[in-house]
């Protein structure tokens, strides 16, 4: 999507804190004892008391209003029966539509107590998303993105999932421009527009290179080499002054 108007920018917005409000009451609510389909209800509450529709569900038939993956399961997971134990590593991933606009956003949490190697890998991969996003602005090179995460990540000696990239948003939950590298690519020629709406979630870990897909169920995927990964996201605007993101909570 690119914006072109006030009032698209204003409904985006709109949706973007619907996400992230959503995010932030489950991220509170995260506790040892509980499951990921009650912690999945949080979400679909929030979402659906400001309006919005879980996205995976309308655009995918996704069995659950968020992704909720826990440990090795690093996308996609299915809310269900799953306990969440103390030291859990919990990617919470919310998306949702609301009067025919698309946003996206995600975050990792650490379940107390906490080991001090994951407590430094959570707040990296906020760092990383961050690095990213402060590339965004129209005009630039879109690899400008996976090149500065690529970066920073080698700097602290992480690896990068390689294989899960982020997309545009807005119209439809995935669109063009697809498959945005949140890695080095040196075949990523794209610009961004003014007014371009896309993801900026870069998979950050302490050894994985890949999503894979699991033996459990056609949804989940799992870090591949097993290892402690986070991926943190938010949905972004290229204006010429900069990004805009529009998944911020209230």
């Amino acid at each position: 999507m690119t914006l072109d108007n006030d009032n698209d920018l204003e409904r985006l917005k709109d949706i973007g804190r619907i996400c992230a409000n959503a995010l932030k009451v489950m991220g509170e609510a995260l506790e040892p004892g509980m499951t990921t389909a009650e912690l999945d209800a949080i979400g679909r509450k929030v979402l659906e008391d400001a309006g919005a529709r879980s996205a995976p569900e309308l655009a995918y038939k996704f069995p659950g209003a968020t992704c909720i993956s826990v440990n090795e399961e690093i996308a996609h997971g299915i809310p269900g029966s799953r306990v969440i134990l103390a030291g859990d590593l919990v990617n919470i991933d919310v998306s949702a539509e609301k009067n025919g606009l698309f946003a996206d956003t995600g975050a990792s949490f650490a379940v107390p107590p906490v080991k001090p190697v994951i407590d430094r890998l959570c707040r990296d991969g906020k760092r990383a998303m961050w690095v990213g996003l402060k590339q965004v602005r129209a005009d630039q090179p879109l690899s400008a993105i996976g090149n500065a995460i690529g970066t920073f990540a080698r700097k602290n000696r992480y690896t990068l999932v390689t294989n899960l990239a982020s997309h545009g948003v807005g119209l439809s939950l995935h669109e063009e421009p697809t498959e945005i590298a949140t890695w080095p690519d040196r075949h990523e020629k794209r610009r961004m527009t003014d007014g371009l709406v896309f993801t900026v979630e870069p998979f950050l870990s302490l050894g994985a290179e890949f999503a894979q897909d699991g033996d459990d169920d056609p949804w989940t995927l799992y870090s591949q080499p097993r290892a402690p990964t986070v991926q943190y996201e938010h949905t972004v605007v290229a204006t010429r002054s900069g990004p805009l993101v529009v998944t911020l909570p209230d």
